[in-house]
């Protein structure tokens, strides 16, 4: 019995549709489904969850996924890019598992996270089982959902875009030949996205291509074979360039918002208490009358380092405003804090603490500390924003300084704060409400700055 048949066909740069046929029956999406598991991956590298020289661990049932797949090996460890390289250019059923397993600890928190970020999507007759897409019970999605989800995958993250009109691609154990090969040879201009094909599904494509400033977006489910899907999608795209209009304006979709793997936010109203930590320290535990020397010299320090990054900031300002930025010049940084000494600031009481004495022998692990300039103690705003990773705290610091100065009318009672991790410095502004961190980061990347919402944990 052959697989239900539907199309969908919109203008990539303003959403409107071209074509539908059949496009609101819920179907099996197959490897399509792929798309969402590479985006779920550009999100979690773009967000620092993961980065793309990280070895992944293949587990036993990753390597025990069924064909189309790369050879993965159970306790195997790979780079991510390999992973996502081979389920975008090959379609590996075992690279895509691992992906999930790498970026949410199973495949079942992974799908949780997947249905997420399709509901944002405007997703709303998708439901995902898998990261991989072989046919299971309830895995089911529409010609115009998968439209949806590749247009953002075009738009939201067009610097890894590229991978999808590969013809090859280095996956690590071995090179890897694109399945969709076939159609981006023959159809001038198509540059993607994905296949996909099992006995439930038939032969799926969702392709992209660009012509003469047009792109249209073409999807279909339910094709009887490679060659007679890839002439109807020829046939469908050549329909959308010739309904499209010459000019359209670009409006990209609303990219949704980011909530890494916490499931639901925490309960409104909840007070932001802002303490520094430090796990372990090698430093012995002060003595009482050491205590107020250090406090008072952890004061001074924090305000002339405060001082410091404030009159750089204004520098530096002064500096672009005449044009006189020589960019080999190393940063202007301030003299460090004392070491290992941390600082809790609480209103209205600064205190200074250092955790008990490591035992010995203990494995000595490297602290991971929190630093703040302010403090939101306003109910309810549990949402934030992130403007970029750096490799020192202090130019961490600069940015805050600078980007609250700059964007004031948003940012204005916002807790700053920089979190340190393996991975360097976060510079973030915490105690906002989710529009109010929406509104900020929509003004500041009107402004070219760098910026993703950070949701309540």
């Amino acid at each position: 019995m052959a697989a239900p048949y539907a199309a969908y066909v919109i203008d990539a740069r303003t959403g409107e549709v071209l074509h539908s046929a059949n496009a609101e029956t819920r179907l099996h999406p197959a490897s399509l489904t792929k798309m969402m598991t590479l985006y779920i991956a550009f999100e979690a590298v773009q967000n620092g969850e993961i980065s793309l020289d990280d070895r992944v661990t293949i587990s036993r049932k990753a390597a025990a996924e069924p064909p189309s797949k790369l050879g993965l090996k159970s306790g195997q460890r790979i780079a991510l890019r390999y992973l996502i390289r081979a389920a975008a250019v090959r379609s590996a059923n075992d690279a895509a598992t691992a992906i999930g397993e790498a970026i949410s600890g199973s495949e079942a928190a992974f799908a949780a996270r997947m249905n997420r970020t399709a509901k944002m999507m405007g997703m709303t007759q998708t439901t995902f089982k898998n990261a991989h897409g072989l046919t299971q019970s309830g895995h089911l999605s529409t010609a115009r959902d998968m439209t949806i989800l590749g247009r953002h995958v075009l738009y939201d993250y067009p610097q890894y875009y590229n991978l999808f009109s590969r013809r090859t691609a280095d996956a690590g154990i071995r090179k890897v030949s694109h399945t969709n090969r076939r159609l981006l040879s023959s159809y001038a201009g198509a540059d993607g996205i994905k296949t996909g094909y099992t006995n439930a599904a038939g032969f799926n494509l969702v392709a992209s291509a660009e012509r003469g400033g047009k792109r249209v977006i073409a999807t279909v489910f339910g094709g009887k074979s490679t060659a007679s899907r890839n002439a109807k999608v020829a046939e469908l795209l050549d329909l959308g360039f010739r309904r499209s209009p010459n000019r359209a304006p670009v409006q990209k979709p609303n990219r949704p918002a980011y909530v890494g793997n916490t499931a639901t936010p925490g309960p409104a109203g909840k007070t932001i208490r802002v303490v520094s930590a430090v796990q372990k320290s090698p430093r012995p535990q002060m003595r009482a009358d050491q205590e107020p020397v250090l406090m008072a010299i952890a004061a001074a320090a924090a305000a002339a380092q405060d001082e410091a990054i404030i009159k750089a900031a204004i520098s530096e300002g002064l500096d672009v405003a005449m044009g006189s930025v020589d960019e080999s010049v190393p940063d202007r940084r301030p003299a460090a804090r004392p070491e290992n000494l941390v600082l809790a600031f609480a209103e209205p009481a600064v205190a200074a603490t250092e955790p008990d004495p490591p035992q010995l022998n203990a494995p000595q692990h490297e602290a991971q500390q929190e630093i703040v300039t302010r403090v939101s103690t306003s109910g309810g705003q549990h949402w934030g924003i992130n403007v970029g990773r750096y490799g020192s705290r202090y130019q961490a610091e600069r940015v805050l300084l600078r980007t609250a100065l700059a964007e004031m009318t948003t940012l204005e009672g916002t807790l700053r704060k920089v979190v340190q991790s393996p991975r360097g410095f976060d510079a973030n502004f915490m105690g906002m409400s989710r529009d109010t961190a929406d509104l900020a980061c929509r003004r500041l990347q009107a402004r070219n700055v760098s910026c993703f919402m950070i949701g309540p944990s």
